[in-house]
């Protein structure tokens, strides 16, 4: 296994009255921190750059401030492609890149893209979000603190000012060299890149769920209609389950079924419906076992989203009395 990357970026954006902010980077990077770790977890190395901005020539008043930096501080730094070159050249082969939350790896394939660089991977890159694994292994796995709340927690001394790219990196590594070994096992997917086809998805299974992050589909009815997408087949004896709640939606982007197997009981299965890089659709699905209190509580959801969708059918015919029914 290679090194392990924990890193922290730092980075600005338009939406001052004279820059707007850019579609295609919406978060410019304006500095880069890391430590890398063994496989022991012990640090043997750290990195630290400040990156010129290019896009963005004026701080945006909510980044100003965070980061503790200004655009003349910002100057003396180099080009986006120079310091990531830097980075990825120092970060060695194979790297394990962990980050506090979900944001750091997909914004860093972002800005490469922008410049036209060669990503990191050619489909959803494994990592280790530090922010999750430490409510899995300190919380509730489902709360999602701040940086400063979970160093507080473990009681580490506060040495450096939070939002500088190479103190949050050190903290965060401080924290993941404290976690756990089998809370390692909790693994994320950066789907910046999504795959491309069936050979591309993921399929893996956790402790207590299972996750499976899909290929791109043209429309959201060819994705409805996919058999993979919408199965229900148990994770862990893999038999086909009979529904007992059908597939609903209550928003048009997430979905929910119920289904039962005989071995193992209730499982629930939510789709999520995401937009790729290129406007595309894919699917997370996660499929988890539940108890028949939340069997009840997902059928009152359903019970609740066809309310909804009546109210919303007769307001329609209200509004247009005249349109055909079909």
């Amino acid at each position: 296994m290679g090194n392990y990357i924990v890193f922290d970026l730092e980075w600005n954006q338009g939406g001052s009255v004279r820059e707007q902010e850019l579609k295609e980077l919406p978060f410019e990077i304006v500095e880069i921190g890391a430590v890398r770790l063994n496989e022991q977890r012990q640090q043997t190395g750290e990195f630290s750059r400040l990156v010129k901005p290019q896009v963005y020539q004026e701080m945006h008043r909510v980044t100003g401030k965070l980061i503790h930096l200004t655009m003349e501080d910002l100057q003396k730094g180099d080009p986006f492609v120079q310091v990531a070159e830097d980075f990825l050249k120092w970060c060695g082969e194979d790297p394990v890149f962990c980050s506090w939350g979900t944001l750091d790896l997909t914004e860093l394939q972002r800005n490469m893209d922008y410049y036209h660089m060669n990503l990191l991977s050619d489909g959803p890159l494994r990592y280790y979000d530090v922010q999750k694994l430490f409510s899995i292994g300190c919380e509730d796995g489902k709360s999602r603190r701040a940086l400063e709340y979970a160093i507080d927690f473990m009681q580490l001394d506060k040495q450096h000012p939070f939002h500088r790219a190479l103190s949050d990196a050190e903290y965060t590594a401080e924290i993941f060299a404290r976690l756990d070994e089998k809370v390692l096992k909790n693994i994320s997917f950066d789907s910046y890149v999504t795959p491309k086809d069936k050979r591309q998805e993921i399929h893996v299974v956790f402790d207590d769920y299972a996750k499976y992050i899909s290929r791109e589909f043209e429309t959201k009815e060819e994705l409805l209609e996919d058999p993979e997408v919408m199965s229900t087949k148990c994770y862990l004896c893999h038999r086909n389950l009979r529904r007992k709640i059908r597939w609903f939606s209550s928003n048009g982007k997430h979905y929910y079924s119920v289904s039962y197997c005989d071995k193992h009981g209730f499982m629930k299965s939510k789709v999520r419906i995401r937009k790729a890089e290129d406007d595309r659709l894919y699917v997370v699905k996660t499929s988890k076992f539940i108890t028949p209190e939340e069997v009840e509580e997902i059928r009152q959801k359903q019970e609740t989203a066809r309310r909804h969708q009546r109210i919303r059918r007769r307001t329609a015919r209200a509004d247009n009395p005249h349109q055909s029914e079909e």
